[in-house]
């Protein structure tokens, strides 16, 4: 067992499909997953909420992300933290990846 795990290259772990979303779990530790999502342009993730405090961010792409009363546009390089249960949506402005 060792206290390090190292993933390179993010997006090259999911790919964009045509006129959907795609979703894969690709890190599952004690008290951490990742989990990367491939949105074509158009697609929204409907409002949920994580049972864990989330970070996304976008590693290709731009994204709107609506919670706690506001929308911010989040693009390559940008973080958004959620604490638990935060109800939130995600909407594809163009085909992007998102890390969570």
């Amino acid at each position: 067992m060792t206290g390090m795990t190292t993933i390179e290259h993010l997006s090259d772990l999911v790919e964009v499909q045509p006129e959907s979303t795609v979703s894969r779990t690709v890190l599952k530790e004690d008290g951490t997953r990742v989990v990367l999502f491939g949105f074509a342009a158009g697609q929204v993730l409907t409002e949920h909420t994580a049972a864990m405090p989330v970070l996304l961010t976008v590693l290709e792409g731009e994204l709107r992300i609506t919670a706690d009363g506001r929308t911010d546009t989040l693009v390559p390089g940008g973080v958004i933290h959620l604490d638990t249960r935060v109800p939130h949506a995600v909407e594809a402005v163009t085909d992007a990846i998102l890390a969570r």
